[in-house]
Parts: structure tokens; C-alpha cells; sequence
């Protein structure tokens, strides 16, 4: 490995452990800001019986491999002597972290993501607070967020406004000192004495999936009698009839999301492939079109551990 390797190697693995300190969970990633080290189970000749999340108690699981402990963060990085950079994964405890990514934006047809937000801040009434920003390569910013315990907020591409991304359970952002092929990843002036801000609760409503209502026969997906879902008409998931019924009744705003929960649903109860084409079918009525239907529940599906 060359001396500025190394170098890296060695910078990455103390800011990671710093981080670490901190109670954010690290692992290491490669240049090209993907994770360091492959699954164990890669090539492997008989397919799993289920997706490892590190059960097997190997390395090589990704975010799953994410962990606070100094002794584990330094075995990660000696398994992964190539490693120039961390991931911090979100949505763990005790931060819970949130990560909105502000990519830049070319298209002078679309607005910028700086500004996209602000139109969002103001439409729907709140103000992004003091906290982390990290400064990418390409002259992007991550503004780092804190969630509450007991909401899971979804990853997402382009769902809130061309140009932001949310990093949210299941992700990670890369953290401040990193070195990718692109450039380095720091943190902006002025704000590295902070701690994450909590998520703004109008923000952090537009970032959550829609919830499920205990009883009621209103429009909408809520759970029965013994925790069976229903579309609120009678109509069960196990065939997935409440859940297509659930995305068609989307209005523009939710469309994305409402596919989103439907899909994650679906996969968990294992009807995930027979679902897929009248998910495509109900999220094209609503006005999806089929490349975004289709990116929505691919997310869903690596949400829940599957493949789409």
C-alpha cells in the first residue's frame, strides 16, 4: 500500500473513532464511498436461507457492521487496511441520526437543493436549527438531524425535492475527514462544536411514511383485530388488495411515499414479487411515473433487507 494510503487509512480511522466517542456508529468505506469490506456471503454456491444482517458474526455486512465499540471499530479498519474514509450510520440509537443531502445541481431548470428547502421551510412553517453541515467534494452539504425513538424515518432520492436526499434508517452518511476519489469531506466552518439538531417535527412529518390507524374504517391502511392490516374497507394485505388500494388513494405530495410504506409492507410479509406489477400499475394512475415507481420500490425492497 503506498505511504499517502496509509496516511489515509490512518487519518480515517481516527476520526472514525472520534466519532465513535460520540455515540455515532462508524464503519470503514473504500475511495469510493462505498463500504470497505465485501459480504462473506458474495459468489457464495447455495443461497442463503434468509438475509445476514452480521448474524453469521462476520465482517462484510455494511451499516450492519456499524458499531460504537473502539475494539470493533479498529478490527473493522484492520480487516480493511484500504479503507480512506467512514460511513456514520443513521437512525441508530442514541443519536438517532437524520441526514439531509443537498447535492448540486446542474439543471438550470430545476431550483437549486439549497433553495428547494428553504421553499419547503416556508410552505410548510419550519427553520432548519443550528447543527453539523459537512461539506462534500462536488460542493454539496449534508446537514446532520436528530430523530426521535420512536419513528423510523426511510431512506429517500429526490422524494421531498429534486436534489435532496434523505439518509435515514438502513444509511449513512459519509463523515467529515473522509477521502474519496472526488475530494475530501469536511465539515463547514463554525459548525463542528455542534451537536446534530433535533429534526424540526413539521420537517420530520414530511420525512415519515404514513402512519397506521388502529381500527376505524376510514380511508387508508390500518391495522385489526390480532394486528391484520387492512385498507380500512375490509380488504386484507395477505393478497395485497389493501395495500394497491392504499397507494391509489394517494394525492400529489404523497404519491412516493404512499408507495414507499406499501412496498416495505409488502416485502415484509413476503408478497413482495407477486406485488411488484400492481404496485407499478396503482403508482402510475396516481401520476408516478414508471422509472420513479420503480427506484421507490427497489428502496423498499433494500429497506427490508430483499431484492427487487
Amino acid at each position: 500500500m503506498a505511504t499517502t494510503d496509509r496516511q489515509a487509512t490512518t487519518l480515517a480511522l481516527a476520526h472514525a473513532l472520534s466519532a465513535a466517542e460520540r455515540g455515532l456508529a462508524v464503519i470503514p468505506l473504500a475511495r469510493t464511498k462505498l463500504p470497505a469490506l465485501r459480504s462473506p456471503h458474495r459468489g457464495a454456491s447455495t443461497p442463503q436461507p434468509f438475509i445476514c444482517h452480521g448474524e453469521c458474526g462476520r465482517f462484510g455486512h455494511g451499516v450492519h457492521d456499524a458499531s460504537t465499540d473502539p475494539a470493533r471499530v479498529r478490527a473493522l479498519f484492520a480487516a480493511a487496511p484500504w479503507a480512506t474514509g467512514y460511513g456514520i450510520a443513521c437512525g441508530l440509537p442514541p443519536h438517532h441520526l437524520i441526514g439531509v443531502d443537498l447535492d448540486i445541481r446542474h439543471d438550470d431548470a430545476e431550483p437549486d437543493s439549497s433553495t428547494a428547502l428553504r421553499e419547503l421551510a416556508l410552505r410548510h412553517l419550519f427553520t432548519i436549527p443550528p447543527t453539523v453541515v459537512v461539506l462534500t467534494p462536488s460542493g454539496g452539504r449534508h446537514l446532520w438531524l436528530t430523530g426521535p425513538p420512536d419513528h423510523v424515518v426511510p431512506n429517500s432520492a429526490g422524494r421531498l425535492a429534486p436534489g435532496i436526499d434523505i439518509r435515514g434508517a438502513g444509511g449513512y452518511l459519509v463523515g467529515p475527514g473522509s477521502r474519496t476519489h472526488h475530494g475530501t469531506y469536511t465539515t463547514a466552518p463554525g459548525t463542528s462544536h455542534l451537536a446534530p439538531a433535533p429534526c424540526p417535527p413539521a420537517l420530520l412529518r414530511l420525512l415519515l411514511p404514513p402512519p397506521v390507524r388502529r381500527g376505524g374504517s376510514g380511508p387508508g391502511v390500518s391495522a385489526g383485530r390480532g394486528g391484520t392490516v387492512s385498507d380500512g374497507r375490509g380488504g386484507a394485505v395477505s393478497d395485497g388488495r389493501g395495500l394497491v388500494q392504499f397507494v391509489l388513494a394517494a394525492h400529489e405530495g404523497q404519491r412516493n411515499t404512499r408507495l414507499f410504506w406499501a412496498a416495505c409492507r409488502a416485502y415484509e410479509n413476503g408478497i413482495g414479487p407477486a406485488l411488484l406489477a400492481p404496485l407499478l400499475e396503482a403508482a402510475r394512475a396516481t401520476g408516478l411515473t414508471d422509472r420513479e415507481a420503480r427506484a421507490t420500490i427497489t428502496s423498499a425492497a433494500r429497506m427490508t433487507g430483499h431484492h427487487p
